[in-house]
């Protein structure tokens, strides 16, 4: 179903109508109520009566993380603060964390965009969603149970963690959407194996994961052990939370609702923009948001965008899954590597599963050192070491012809990596830089 189809469905015309008058009024705003704004246009020797279309967005600055963390805990708001009703801030571990707040009208568009997703996702009023996204400060949990809310699901609130409990509820209310980390979800499904409940058996239909980067055999290794449609949402904190885009069941790209969150796609180098269906750094502005409206924000998410219309009727923009990171990529000898790379080599070969870690480390003087950790059927252990080593020597092939470098691989049993109720830990970089 289409939650919103005036807005889904909207012509490019008209579609680029709304968005050249919440920009104007969007430029209006923060000019007036926000210093860092102020200072930014005044810089950049923009006024708001400079913006007159949205074609006009490229004369703004851009926005970054960094605006943010400087500018803690208020300097980027541009209402009032009896105004804000609730504070979300992220889990930074270097500096100041990222502060987001919401008006009672922010609630209500974090509700609608929502709603929109989990309706694209195969949502229908009436249908139940277990959320095993963590509630709190974190802003996954609380933005799907507005959505759930907005849409007339009955939510349940599980949050992350205590997972033979999730399994319970699950068995015992047979939810049709399960919503967490795609990590999680086969987290959820290796303990239900070992509790003796098989994941596949039960009323689920959809799932829809997010909050970190995931693969196409990711999510089919999902869609086999629970026997569901995997799909993916975007979000992230400080544009709204989740709720910026999500797949439809023909899992062709994510639908972007581009009357509410305008995207640009740039060559990360240059800040200009790049064409459509090449790959680039997803680069976002909230038309209409109110507490913290932000102005070309670099996500640093590296994807490529299509403006085809999609079959399930949408005429929005679709992004592609997230490719990479333009600021958190692994660097070794020079070589830029994502960790979506490895993972999309290790699942493509037999004998391997999706949970692994990269450890990079550099001794003194020496050249940067990669161990790749990988977990590994169990029954393998139990065979000759001959094969073994035969698996080690196909996978460390395998990422070098990818990758272009060479890394250690250390094969381990099963359950052998930590596992996460949140985001996955994929990366360990020992290096001291």
């Amino acid at each position: 179903m289409i939650w919103n189809e005036e807005f889904e469905c909207m012509s490019p015309a008209d579609i680029k109508r709304v968005q050249s008058e919440r920009l104007k009024k969007l430029a209006a705003l923060v000019y007036s109520n926000c210093k860092v704004y102020k200072d930014k246009f005044d810089k950049a020797k923009v006024t708001p009566d400079s913006i007159r279309s949205i074609d006009d967005i490229k004369k703004l600055p851009f926005t970054t993380k960094i605006d943010m963390r400087d500018n803690y805990p208020y300097g980027l708001f541009s209402a009032d603060q009896k105004d804000v009703k609730e504070i979300h801030v992220s889990s930074g571990t270097t500096g100041n964390p990222t502060l987001v707040g919401y008006t009672k009208d922010d609630l209500k568009l974090w509700g609608e965009v929502m709603a929109r997703s989990l309706a694209c996702a195969g949502a229908e009023p009436g249908d139940t969603v277990q959320n095993a996204y963590g509630y709190g400060l974190f802003t996954g949990g609380l933005g799907v149970h507005y959505g759930g809310l907005e849409m007339g699901l009955r939510v349940i609130p599980m949050s992350s963690g205590n997972t033979a409990r999730q399994l319970k509820i699950m068995q015992d209310f047979q939810p049709k959407l399960l919503t967490c980390t795609p990590s999680y979800a086969l987290y959820m499904a290796e303990e239900a194996k070992e509790l003796g409940i098989d994941p596949k058996k039960g009323n689920w239909k959809v799932g829809v994961f997010g909050a970190e980067p995931w693969t196409e055999k990711m999510r089919a290794e999902i869609e086999d052990a629970w026997n569901m449609l995997a799909t993916d949402v975007y979000g992230l904190s400080e544009i709204i939370g989740p709720g910026v885009a999500q797949e439809c069941p023909h899992k062709d790209g994510l639908h972007v609702y581009n009357d509410v969150f305008y995207p640009e796609i740039i060559d990360a180098d240059t800040g200009e923009a790049v064409a459509e269906g090449e790959d680039g750094e997803l680069v976002i502005t909230t038309l209409t948001k109110q507490a913290i409206p932000l102005i070309r924000y670099r996500t640093r998410d590296v994807v490529s965008i299509t403006y085809e219309k999609c079959k399930c009727g949408r005429t929005t923009p679709r992004i592609s899954k997230i490719k990479g990171r333009t600021d958190d990529m692994i660097v070794v000898r020079g070589i830029n590597v994502f960790p979506s790379q490895i993972e999309h080599v290790l699942l493509g070969i037999d004998g391997t599963s999706p949970n692994y870690q990269i450890i990079v480390d550099r001794q003194q003087h020496q050249l940067d050192e990669v161990e790749v950790l990988v977990e590994v059927d169990g029954k393998l252990f139990s065979d000759e070491v001959k094969q073994l080593e035969e698996l080690k020597r196909k996978i460390k092939k395998e990422i070098s012809a990818v990758l272009s470098i060479a890394a250690k691989v250390t094969l381990v049993e099963p359950k052998t990596i930590e596992r996460s109720i949140g985001k996955a830990k994929r990366v360990i970089d020992k290096r001291q830089m």
